[in-house]
């Protein structure tokens, strides 16, 4: 854990994330990412220069069927409040739209709920759990399936709802999220279109470029955050 802390302590400072003052609505999918970052944010709270609150939501997408009562616990022994927001998204996304994508559509809905309640608790900040693998897999996944150079920032103003998303764990590892979570409470992901999207996709180009080119992952993320790397035609 004392590595994933560094690794925040640097994102915050070097992207201005966390702020005096701030409420933070850590978004709780279930899965080992958004756990340790909530343990992680309460464990940096106390040393942070920063003066800030959180709170946890969880949006069920399940119409009910997850079980959240080992996260709610887990949130009381780091003294966190825990919001469960109800919802039918998995139905809307497979049963009555079909979607043949579902991931775009599923996410939208996730987001519009998680950030609305967010504003209704008096959030100026929601932080969502992405890491450094999350990062690259984003931009391939706009490169080799949208033909875009693109992925998500470290922190992104959203003006139609007035808040600020984080991502506090951008410099992060997946297999040091893996070590560290491996007590905490995680939910099994019941989404039926787990282990068959774009972005598992992206993960086995991933874990095939480190094999022919080691290190590749690595290159990829610096060569992303490092714009004085950047040659590319300017849009003049």
């Amino acid at each position: 854990m004392q590595k994933i802390l560094s690794l925040l302590r640097k994102a915050s400072t070097t992207y201005s994330l966390i702020e005096n003052g701030d409420k933070i609505a850590v978004g709780i999918s279930g899965g080992k990412d958004s756990l340790t970052l909530l343990y992680a944010l309460k464990q940096y709270q106390r040393f942070a220069p920063e003066k800030f609150t959180l709170v946890a939501i969880a949006v069920d997408l399940t119409g009910g069927k997850n079980d959240y009562k080992e996260i709610e616990d887990f949130c009381k022994g780091i003294d966190v409040e825990f919001v469960v927001v109800p919802s039918n998204v998995f139905e809307v996304v497979f049963d009555i739209r079909k979607e043949k994508n579902p991931c775009s559509l599923c996410a939208n809905m996730r987001r519009g709920l998680l950030n609305s309640t967010a504003k209704s608790l008096g959030c100026n900040k929601v932080a969502l759990g992405h890491h450094k693998d999350d990062f690259i897999e984003t931009f391939l996944i706009s490169l080799f399936f949208e033909g875009r150079l693109s992925t998500f920032k470290p922190k992104s103003y959203l003006s139609r709802v007035d808040l600020n998303v984080i991502r506090p764990l951008i410099y992060c590892d997946e297999n040091d999220i893996i070590r560290v979570s491996e007590n905490f409470p995680v939910l099994e992901n019941v989404c039926p279109a787990d282990k068959h999207t774009q972005r598992q996709s992206a993960k086995d180009i991933i874990k095939n470029l480190d094999k022919l080119y080691p290190n590749s992952r690595e290159k990829i993320f610096n060569a992303i955050l490092h714009k004085e790397r950047y040659n590319l035609l300017d849009k003049d």
